[in-house]
């Protein structure tokens, strides 16, 4: 789990742009993507800034729990749990005019050069502290995905700003700027089967759903997610798709932009009154 792909760390706080330093895949394809993403955000007043001060992501989700827009962050997304470095995550900050931070994107690499999800969905899922969790796993998915994971989620999008398709977009800029940085081989992230099931998870750009991982008598409740996951070459296709598109001028489906890095499924907020994990209402 402490394992890290050794990479180029970028000045903490720099514009998503400026931090941007393409490593891995086709330049032209990914700095075009990021340029264009970041453009439709400041149309829609909102600064992107790529941070690796995970007390900020724990600052804004605290101040969103009171005001009931958000749920606990995925202890793997919790520097107070999990080894999160500048090496081996990120997270993006949206901030407004008032220089408020009003949407949260956050990533996470995992490197399982031999061994796979399978194998290491417990200890991931409990920011690899070993306490003797339970953890079962049936997606067949899950057997093959290893290498340089990509784990994405804990997006967050303030109640004024939902609506604009930025759930959409900013799990696409992080995934960019991930392959951009790292010899990414997977893109992956744990999402509740409702979410799957509204067309959630395919808004993130997930082409693949494979069901399912349990977690039984974890802090949220007994819970069940599917794995979402695209490729490397997936990705890049689906960027294209999204520019071809028209970056901007996407919609999201109704209530996808409730995210967190879990995801909130009704029957485990019935028993735990916590949500599971993500970006809207996934463990993303």
């Amino acid at each position: 789990m402490s394992r890290i792909y050794p990479n180029i760390v970028p000045e903490n706080n720099l514009r998503l742009p400026d931090a941007l330093t393409i490593k891995h895949g086709p330049a032209r394809l990914l700095s075009r993507f990021v340029l264009e993403g970041d453009k439709a955000a400041r149309n829609i007043g909102i600064r992107l800034r790529l941070r690796h001060d995970w007390g900020g992501l724990v600052s804004v989700n605290r101040e969103a729990i009171a005001r009931g827009t958000w749920y606990r962050l995925p202890n793997m997304f919790n520097p107070d749990f999990s080894d999160l470095c500048a090496e081996n995550s990120y997270w993006i900050s949206g901030e407004d005019e008032d220089g408020e931070v009003v949407v949260t994107q956050a990533g996470r690499i995992y490197y399982w050069p031999e061994t796979t999800l399978e194998q290491e969905a417990r200890l991931m899922f409990y920011a690899g502290r070993e306490e003797g969790q339970q953890c079962k796993v049936t997606a067949p998915d899950a057997q093959t995905i290893g290498g340089v994971v990509f784990y994405g989620g804990s997006v967050w999008v303030r109640p004024d700003f939902r609506g604009k398709g930025l759930s959409q977009l900013l799990p696409r800029l992080g995934r960019a700027y991930a392959v951009a940085r790292w010899p990414v081989d997977w893109g992956i992230s744990l999402v509740t089967p409702a979410l799957v099931d509204k067309g959630i998870a395919a808004g993130y750009g997930y082409k693949h759903t494979s069901y399912s991982v349990f977690y039984p008598g974890s802090p949220w409740g007994d819970v069940e997610f599917a794995v979402v996951s695209l490729s490397l070459v997936e990705a890049y296709d689906d960027f294209r798709v999204f520019l071809k598109d028209g970056v901007g001028q996407f919609s999201a489906p109704v209530g996808s932009e409730f995210s967190s890095g879990i995801v909130r499924d009704k029957r485990v907020t019935k028993t735990s009154g916590e949500p599971v994990f993500h970006g809207s209402n996934s463990l993303s």
